[in-house]
C-alpha cells in the first residue's frame, strides 16, 4: 500500500499469483493495512455494485462524525475510479485523483472518512466490492454533482453518462460548500487522530 496525493487515500497494488487454474491475490490483509495506513479497518458492511458501460456513481461522502471509510475494488471488468477531497480547509480540497480498477491489476483504493467516492463503469458488469467502516444510513450520506465543471473530472469522452435521479439534482461542490454540508477538514483529522489512538 502507498499514500496517493489525497491525504487519506491509499492505493494497494497486490502481487497477484497467477497459474494455469486462474490466479489469487490479497486485496485486504487487516496486519498489512494498519501498519501502512495507521488505521484499523473495522468492517460493519460489506457492499458489491454491479453496473453496465457509462454508469456514473457519485461523488457520495457522509457526515462526519462518524463519517464512512471504505476499501474498493473492481472484481469484474473496469472502471475509472475517483477519490474527491470534499473536506473543507484541506490543502488539497476540490481535488480528485482518478485512477482504473480492473480485474486485471486488482488495485484497490482505501479512502478515509470524509472523502468522496465516484467511479464510471468502462465495460458492462463492471463489479466493485467495498469493505465499509460503517453502516449505510441516508440521513447521513450525500453527493456532490460528478459532472461539476468545477471539478472537471476527466470522464470518459467517447462514453454518455448514466446517473441516477438522485446524483443527478445533486449540488455542485461550491453549492454543497455554502449550504454546509461538506465535512471539514479538522474534524477528520480530530477523528483520524482518535482513531490511531
Amino acid at each position: 500500500m502507498r499514500p496517493m496525493e489525497i491525504e487519506g487515500a491509499w492505493i494497494l497494488e497486490p502481487k497477484v499469483f497467477p497459474d494455469e487454474r486462474g490466479s489469487f491475490h490479497e486485496w485486504y490483509q487487516g496486519k498489512e493495512f494498519s501498519e501502512r495506513t495507521g488505521y484499523d479497518l473495522t468492517v460493519a458492511q460489506a457492499n458489491c455494485s454491479v453496473s453496465r458501460r457509462g454508469v456514473v456513481r457519485g461523488v457520495h461522502f457522509a457526515d462526519v462524525p462518524p463519517g464512512q471509510a471504505k476499501q474498493v475494488t473492481c472484481v469484474r471488468g473496469a472502471v475509472l475510479d475517483v477519490i474527491v477531497d470534499v473536506r473543507v480547509g484541506s490543502p488539497t480540497f476540490g481535488q480528485w485523483e482518478a485512477l482504473r480498477l480492473d480485474d486485471n491489476n486488482h488495485s484497490a483504493v482505501f479512502l478515509a472518512e470524509g472523502l468522496g467516492h465516484a467511479f464510471t463503469a468502462l465495460t458492462d458488469d463492471a463489479t466493485l466490492v467495498y469493505l465499509c467502516s460503517t453502516g449505510y444510513a441516508p440521513e447521513r450520506e450525500h453527493g456532490i454533482d460528478p459532472l461539476d465543471p468545477a471539478l472537471a473530472i476527466p470522464w470518459p469522452q467517447d462514453i454518455t453518462p448514466v446517473l441516477s435521479p438522485k446524483d443527478t439534482v445533486a449540488p455542485s461542490l461550491a453549492e454543497a460548500e455554502r449550504t454546509g454540508l461538506l465535512p471539514s477538514y479538522a474534524e477528520c483529522c480530530a477523528l483520524y487522530a482518535q482513531q490511531r489512538g
